[in-house]
């Protein structure tokens, strides 16, 4: 699922909005541990400005 969202975000990285709004989505799927190789990886790839602060979702 992380290399998915990966795919998805470099996709959309066009649109600031777009992109934030499937990362929240991948944010619901994704565990803990995934959430923050996601984090760091928009980082590196995107810079700051398109990173989220996760989003805890409780079931």
């Amino acid at each position: 699922m992380l290399a998915y969202s990966k795919e998805v975000l470099r996709k959309v990285s066009f649109d600031v909005s777009l992109f934030k709004k499937e990362l929240s989505k991948a944010y619901q799927y994704l565990l803990e541990e995934e959430i923050e190789e996601l984090r760091q990886w928009v980082i590196k790839n995107f810079g700051p400005q398109y990173c989220l602060q996760p989003i805890l979702v409780i079931n």
